[in-house]
């Protein structure tokens, strides 16, 4: 119904930034906001930011606020994650995902797509 494939991750030094793509394709007309999530190996995943997909509205972990920015191209069915002043502890598998209906943005069970990951990778 939906699918969701991300790019742009990769290694970089502490301070660096990167930015992470997700194009997502089928029936996306069923999706009302999109988000980020990440994961490290033995942990939970865990919500990034958010952005709705009508109206733009966005939502941020307090970790990574004033240092990410999550954006859309609705046109182009393209969902973005600008990161700067990237730290050691940004380091994860980070994940595009969408869900069908409104609810707590944050809570990765809500969400009905996921791609397939994409490493980061942020040495000291």
């Amino acid at each position: 119904q939906v699918q969701l494939v991300e790019s742009g991750g990769g290694s970089v030094q502490a301070g660096g930034s990167l930015r992470l793509s997700c194009a997502a394709s089928g029936y996306i007309s069923s999706i009302v906001s999109m988000g980020w999530f990440r994961q490290v190996p033995g942990k939970e995943r865990e919500g990034v930011a958010s952005i709705v997909t009508y109206g733009g509205i966005t939502a941020y972990a307090d970790s990574v606020k004033g240092r990410f920015t999550i954006s859309q191209d609705i046109d182009k069915n393209i969902m973005y994650l600008q990161m700067n002043s990237l730290k050691p502890e940004d380091t994860a598998n980070y994940y595009c995902a969408a869900k069908k209906a409104y609810g707590l943005w944050s809570n990765p069970n809500q969400y009905n797509y996921w791609g397939q990951g994409t490493q980061v990778t942020v040495s000291a």
